[in-house]
């Protein structure tokens, strides 16, 4: 295996989450064509309560297995580095045997806490209950995937656990498609099956990148062959503190944005039934809120924080050396990936949602109106997740349990409020759950911001002074949505659509450039867009 450097292990750990993130919006298309807004609905039930119980077992565990061994690689103690990714594994086992337990025994009851009443969604308990323990069996396998992708990356091979990555999620797509196909179109089993068969996917998908990386584990643990009788008891204690000092502000971090999901979903269904929507509305929205929406959310998300990864890792090193100047420029430049990357394309997603939303899953007006603004949401979602990691680089961890929990309390609190108000205001009450997500996002935001302006002496006067530039082309965007509508009535082509999409979406991406181009050459480095310019 070949070690990697900064730079190439950053560009080949970025195409790896823009593979998988990729797959994972793709494949949405064709599963909403087999199962549709129903089958959406049940699926992403299960992964809510995956998605939170795999935080909670994992632990954020991979990223300190990752820390931990380059460190322990960089001061050459072989003898530790090997009793702790032992430890770790048994670690994570324990956490995974337990919330596999939790997740099956006590999937009618996860099922009932999440929907409420019976009669408020087409979906039933037991066929809620029966996808959870379906997808449940993942949370075996995932995590010990985890920490070997932690323990490989920590050595600098970032090829094999990329790869992994991509093979996993190559897997779980083929499975769940063909899986789905099959017994729905085909053997014309039911709908519970049919998403059983879907979610159980992770599982599979899961195995086959863990046979790949144990094989490379093999080889390196081969080529070390490490004895770690020598390590005293009191290492022990000192590595284990070690896993869970790093591991704690990543699960809290992690587990908000499901708690977000979960919670909104778990009152969302409760307060549409009381506002009389019928069931096939209520299982509509949930589908959209939890498994088609959220889907066209990460578009924004992982390109925003794939941008700033390579920012956090420099935070620390700023933050030993007590670099404020540079910490001060790093945040500007989280701020300015916000303004210039994740909020213009949820602007311009938000603008054109009936296009996008067609060309992805057909019309739906439903579809429509909750993307509009459930888009722009995820534009401080990306923020929030820029700033939290920014802050677990600071060692801020105390900053990070306030903001979170405030905002995660925020939410609970406000959200069948706001939807009830929304209601009664005839706006749509859906749109009084995203407002409490956006009040939480920003409240975690306000918190920490105003802490380091006052620690650091944070400024952001150079970043808000090139924005009146980049305002133009939201306003561009907006009057090119005008100039659209006026022109083009209704077009069903998915075909039609993407290109008319397509030009708008190049035409304002070259004014966006022209008007703003020394910022943005600023935030993705002349490298890189020289690259663009060639292409």
């Amino acid at each position: 295996m070949k070690k990697n450097g900064f730079i190439d292990g950053a560009i080949i750990a970025t195409a790896a989450i823009f593979i998988s993130k990729f797959l994972g919006i793709i494949y949405t298309i064709p599963f909403k064509a087999i199962v549709g807004y129903e089958g959406g609905a049940l699926y992403g039930y299960a992964y809510q309560i995956y998605n939170i119980f795999l935080v909670i077992s994992t632990a954020g565990i991979p990223l300190a297995i990752s820390k931990l061994t380059s460190e322990y690689n960089s001061l050459d103690e072989q003898d530790k580095k090997a009793y702790m990714f032992k430890i770790a594994k048994k670690i994570v086992l324990i956490f995974s045997f337990i919330s596999f337990l939790i997740c099956f025994l006590f999937a009618p009851f996860i099922a009932k806490v999440l929907v409420g009443n019976k009669d408020a969604v087409t979906s039933t308990i037991s066929e809620i209950a029966f996808v959870i323990r379906c997808v449940s069996f993942a949370i075996l396998i995932v995590p010990l995937l985890s920490i070997s992708r932690g323990y490989l990356q920590g050595h600098g091979y970032m090829m094999p656990s990329s790869i992994s990555q991509v093979i996993e999620q190559i897997v779980r797509v083929i499975v769940l498609l063909l899986g789905s196909f099959l017994v729905y179109k085909v053997l014309n089993l039911s709908l519970k099956i049919t998403i059983g068969v879907a979610v159980f996917a992770a599982a599979i998908g899961a195995i086959v990148g863990y046979i790949y990386l144990g094989t490379k584990i093999f080889k390196l643990k081969k080529e070390e062959n490490t004895d770690i009788s020598s390590i005293k008891l009191e290492e022990k204690k000192v590595i284990i503190k070690r896993i869970i000092f790093y591991a704690i502000p990543f699960i809290i971090i992690n587990i908000a944005n499901s708690l977000y999901s979960f919670t909104d979903l778990a009152i969302l269904t409760r307060v549409l039934n009381y506002l009389n929507f019928s069931k096939s509305d209520v299982t509509t929205i949930s589908s959209i809120f939890v498994t088609y929406g959220s889907k066209m959310n990460t578009i924004v998300t992982s390109i925003a924080t794939g941008l700033a990864l390579s920012l956090i890792p420099s935070l620390a090193r700023s933050n030993t050396k007590k670099d404020y100047k540079d910490i001060n420029d790093k945040f500007n430049k989280i701020m300015e990936v916000f303004f210039y990357v994740a909020l213009p394309m949820a602007i311009f997603m938000s603008i054109f949602a009936k296009e996008i939303w067609t060309i992805f899953f057909d019309y739906s007006n439903l579809g429509t109106i909750i993307m509009k603004y459930m888009i722009i949401v995820a534009a401080f979602d990306a923020l929030y997740i820029m700033v939290s990691n920014g802050l677990q680089g600071l060692n801020k961890t105390k900053l990070i349990y306030i903001s979170v929990l405030l905002g995660l309390f925020l939410n609970l609190c406000l959200d069948a409020p706001l939807m009830i108000l929304f209601n009664k205001l005839n706006i749509y009450p859906y749109y009084g759950a995203i407002t409490a997500t956006l009040i939480g996002y920003i409240v975690s935001l306000i918190i920490p911001i105003t802490v380091l302006k006052k620690a650091y002496h944070l400024d952001f006067h150079n970043t808000l002074h090139k924005l009146p530039k980049l305002f133009l082309v939201y306003i561009l965007m907006i009057l090119l949505s005008f100039v659209y509508r006026g022109i083009i009535i209704n077009v069903e082509s998915r075909l039609l659509l993407i290109l008319l999409i397509g030009f708008i979406g190049i035409v304002l991406v070259c004014i966006y450039y022209v008007i703003n181009k020394s910022e943005i050459e600023d935030i993705l480095g002349s490298k890189l867009t020289k690259v663009f310019k060639r292409k």
